[in-house]
C-alpha cells in the first residue's frame, strides 16, 4: 500500500490535506459549541465575532476571540519560521509539525478529561490559547506543502473557485473532486464534532489528534520526506506568498 501512495505523491498529499480538512471541522465545533463561541482554526469567524461584539452585539465575547485570533498568528509564525529553508511539499520538518500538533492535542485532551468537561475562565483561554497555537501550525505546515485549494482551516476561497469555475460562469472544467472534498469534509467534520460534544468535549480534541497523528505518521512513511534545502526562487516565492 505503501508504494501505491509513495507512486502519487498528488494524490496522498491531496488526502491527507483533506483528512485534516475534516479534523479542522471538529476543531471549529468544539471551540464554538465548547469554548464559548469561539473558532479555534477558522479566523475569519473570529475576526467577525470580534467586530460585532467590539459594537455591542449582546452575547458574543471578546477575549477569546482575540486571544485565539493571535494565538493562531504565533503558531503560523512559528510554522513558517521552521518551514522557510526547506523545499515545499513535504519534508521531514512536515513531519515534525504535524506530529507537534498531534502530541499538543493529546495533552489537551487529557486536560479536559481530568477536569471532566471544559477548563473555567481564565483556565479556558489557555486552553483556546494553546488549541489555536497548534492549529496555526497546521495551516502553515498545509500551505507549505502546496495542495491547492485545501488549506485545511478555510473553504471560502475554495467554495469561490467552485462557482466561479463552473459551467454556470462559463469555465470549462475544474477539480471538483478536490473543492466539494474539502467543503463537504470540514462540514461532516464539524457535524461529528457537534455530536462527540454530546457525550464528552474532549471526544472531540481526542479524534482530531489521532486524524492528525495519523497524516503525520503515513505522510512520513509514504510521502517521501526529505532535508532539502528551498531553491533561492522558491525562497523568494514564499516569501512573497
Amino acid at each position: 500500500m505503501l508504494t501505491r501512495l509513495r507512486s502519487n505523491p498528488a494524490n496522498l498529499h491531496l488526502s491527507l490535506m483533506l483528512a485534516l480538512t475534516f479534523s479542522t471541522g471538529i476543531a471549529d465545533a468544539v471551540g464554538y459549541l465548547g469554548l464559548d463561541k469561539v473558532f479555534t482554526a477558522n479566523m475569519t469567524g473570529n475576526v467577525v465575532i470580534l467586530g460585532m461584539a467590539i459594537a455591542g452585539a449582546d452575547g458574543l465575547p471578546v477575549i477569546g476571540p482575540l486571544v485565539a485570533l493571535f494565538a493562531f498568528m504565533l503558531g503560523a509564525a512559528i510554522g513558517g519560521r521552521v518551514l522557510r529553508p526547506v523545499k515545499v511539499g513535504w519534508t521531514t520538518h512536515s513531519t515534525v509539525l504535524f506530529t507537534l500538533v498531534g502530541v499538543v492535542m493529546v495533552g489537551l485532551t487529557v486536560a479536559l478529561f481530568v477536569n471532566d468537561g471544559p477548563p473555567p475562565r481564565p483556565y479556558e483561554y489557555i486552553f483556546t490559547g494553546f488549541f489555536a497555537v497548534v492549529m496555526g501550525i497546521q495551516a502553515a505546515t498545509a500551505r507549505h506543502i502546496g495542495v491547492k485549494d485545501v488549506t485545511t482551516v478555510v473553504v471560502t476561497s475554495t467554495i469561490t473557485g467552485l462557482a466561479a469555475d463552473s459551467r454556470l460562469a462559463g469555465g470549462r472544467g475544474q477539480p471538483w473532486f478536490r473543492r466539494a472534498g474539502a467543503i463537504l469534509l470540514i462540514c461532516a467534520g464539524a457535524a461529528v464534532g457537534a455530536l462527540l460534544l454530546m457525550f464528552h468535549i474532549g471526544l472531540g480534541v481526542a479524534l482530531s489528534a489521532f486524524i492528525t497523528l495519523m497524516v503525520a505518521l503515513i505522510g512520513h512513511l509514504a510521502g517521501r520526506p526529505h532535508h532539502a534545502p528551498a531553491a533561492p526562487a522558491e525562497t523568494a516565492a514564499q516569501t512573497s506568498a
